[in-house]
């Protein structure tokens, strides 16, 4: 049985350490913030729209993304997942 939108669905969270590139976790936590939601909330939000294969942004959000975007320097895109090499000490990430 599918969840539908509205229902809450009880869950258990860990805490976990996770590396991001410092630009991303600035953007991402000021859009959270802009959200009025959790980090964590957003992170969960945007996997589990990846994972159907959904968007997670609406457009006006994502206008508010380009935004902190040029606020905090990241040029990254999607092209560069998977080849991001660590500066500080010469390894790839993984993922």
């Amino acid at each position: 049985m599918s969840q539908r939108r509205n229902d809450t669905a009880n869950v258990e969270r860990v805490q976990t350490g996770v590396r991001l590139e410092k630009r991303m976790l600035k953007v991402l936590k000021a859009l959270a913030d802009s959200l009025d939601i959790t980090l964590g909330d957003l992170l969960e939000g945007i996997v589990l729209h990846a994972l159907e294969g959904k968007a997670p942004f609406s457009k006006p959000t994502r206008a508010k993304i380009a935004e902190l975007r040029k606020v905090f320097g990241l040029t990254l895109t999607a092209a560069n997942a998977h080849h991001l090499k660590d500066k500080s000490n010469g390894r790839g990430g993984t993922t």
